[in-house]
């Protein structure tokens, strides 16, 4: 006997459809589960369980949090994640007198997703009294400590903070956490020599280059200052030779032993702002030359587009960067009172020295040499675009005709401004402003990077001229516990009556 073929049209009708399978659904809730109190109590128990079991789950994951800020402040960046996830050392960051609700806490955490070799853990330095003895702690402190097997920083909660231009506060944990893991699982940390005696500026509080000093703690590398007549040499594990606007000439010991370091393969970073007198610097410009470089004038660049001018004052400048390998990611800087690079081409052609130019002026600015002069007029003035900053590359000698890459290079980056990266400060209204707006910091951190041959310390660091934050009050965060607990309670009561009205009616 044949069987009846079932065509697609009766196939189709033997298929229940979604509404209705839904309404059924809905129908067997109503009968089996609202049918009396008993069912519909169990049956919000169990949503209630359900409800908990999930969020038991999804806190057992330890999603990273929402970070809703405009610069991602409290979420680590894909440059920190970059730096850290190949690293094959164990590391332990103890954190004391914080608790897992911690903002700080909720950014540490993220290293140990990236990277399994970073462990990250809250102690109570009660029953760690090892770590307390070990690194110093009172039970009152909150401190990071991140340490590998032969190396440790201590991170105070002070440490976690700095101002912004605006003297805001603002927090700078990633990149002091950051450059700790690095600083303590680096083979190999670079050397920075800041040489002292000849110049106005120095690292010390009042030295206008404290908070530069700052900056620099929270790099991979060490520094210090340096005086040759004292140290009797440049070291020799110098990586970079800071040198701040001479106003007092090198001493023919100094200059032996700088030339001695240039013809070795030295890099030097070298800042100098405008001067306002002429002064006899024989040695000083004896060093510049070696680089093709011609003394500084006595004089300083101003602006004359409005829209380049910074607070109204026509010295006080923004400037354009270029496409160098310390530049290329970074857009504005604001100068005070630069000076213009001289250099000479012929002895650079002679020299073999190459030349890329990290800042050129516009035509719109003109260098000038009578500081006496504050009328607005340019006349007498030279106009620009001029080079305030460069790298300049002299090549020394090869070490051996038959070595590939053997060549002793020395590299000079100078900056024809000082102040941009000083504490000095500029008003306008009685305004204060610090010049950290900007590019400025990581101009001045590149150009140290770079000339210490790490590559990985050129960066964008975050941008803390645009935070905004909200600090809820008392009651509002009263208002917000009492909603979030109410919600939920209002809607399981809803519930109840709205059945409770449906079986009445039946």
């Amino acid at each position: 006997m044949k069987k009846k073929k079932v065509t697609n049209k009766e196939q189709n009708k033997l298929i229940k459809p979604k509404e209705k399978i839904g309404t059924k659904f809905l129908e067997t809730i109503k009968k089996r589960w609202l049918i009396s109190s008993t069912n519909t109590i169990l049956l919000i128990a169990i949503l209630i369980a359900i409800v908990i079991l999930i969020n038991s789950f999804v806190q057992s994951l330890e999603l990273t949090p929402i970070d809703c800020t405009s610069n991602k402040q409290y979420t680590i960046t894909d440059e920190t994640k970059n730096r850290i996830k190949e690293i094959d050392k164990q590391v332990n960051i103890y954190m004391a007198g914080y608790t897992e609700e911690d903002t700080t806490y909720t950014l540490v955490k993220q290293y140990n997703k990236t990277c399994k070799n970073i462990n990250v853990e809250i102690i109570d330095l009660t029953e760690r009294t090892d770590l307390a003895d070990k690194y110093q702690l009172q039970n009152d402190y909150s401190a990071i400590v991140i340490e590998s097997a032969d190396k440790s920083k201590t991170l105070m909660s002070s440490d976690l903070s700095t101002y912004d231009s605006n003297y805001n506060t603002v927090d700078v944990t990633e990149e002091k956490v950051t450059s700790a893991i690095l600083n303590v699982t680096s083979d190999k940390i670079a050397k920075v020599y800041f040489l002292t005696g000849f110049s106005e500026y120095s690292l010390d509080y009042s030295g206008g280059m404290y908070y530069f000093s700052k900056y620099l703690d929270d790099e991979v590398l060490e520094y210090e200052t340096l005086d040759i007549l004292v140290k009797k040499e440049i070291p020799a594990d110098c990586n970079t030779l800071v040198i701040t606007t001479p106003t007092k000439d090198f001493d023919d010991y100094t200059t032996n032993q700088i030339e001695n370091y240039i013809n070795n393969g030295g890099n030097i970073l070298w800042l100098n702002s405008s001067y306002g007198k002429q002064v006899s610097l024989t040695n000083v410009n004896k060093i510049l030359a070696l680089y093709g470089i011609n003394p500084f004038d006595v004089g300083y660049v101003y602006e004359t587009d409005a829209n380049r001018v910074v607070l109204g004052y026509s010295s006080c400048i923004l400037e354009d960067l270029g496409n160098t390998k310390i530049d290329k990611n970074l857009n504005k800087v604001i100068l005070l009172n630069a000076t213009k690079i001289n250099t000479n081409t012929e002895k650079m052609e002679e020299l073999g020295i190459e030349e890329q130019k990290i800042i050129s002026t516009a035509d719109t600015t003109y260098f000038r040499k009578n500081i006496s002069n504050t009328s607005n007029s340019t006349d007498g003035d030279e106009q620009g675009g001029f080079t305030v900053g460069g790298i300049y590359t002299k090549t020394i000698s090869s070490k051996s005709e038959n070595e590939e890459n053997s060549k002793i290079v020395s590299n000079l980056v100078i900056l024809g401004d000082n102040n941009f990266i000083s504490d000095i400060q500029v008003a306008s209204n009685a305004y204060p402003m610090i010049l950290l707006p900007y590019d400025n910091k990581d101009l001045a951190l590149n150009a140290i990077a770079y000339l210490t041959d790490n590559d990985e310390g050129i960066t964008i660091r975050k941008d803390y001229n645009n935070v905004s934050s909200f600090t809820a009050t008392d009651a509002q965060k009263s208002l917000i516990m009492k909603v979030v607990f109410a919600v939920p309670i209002l809607i399981i009561i809803i519930g109840i009556i709205v059945w409770q009205v449906r079986r009445r009616k039946k």
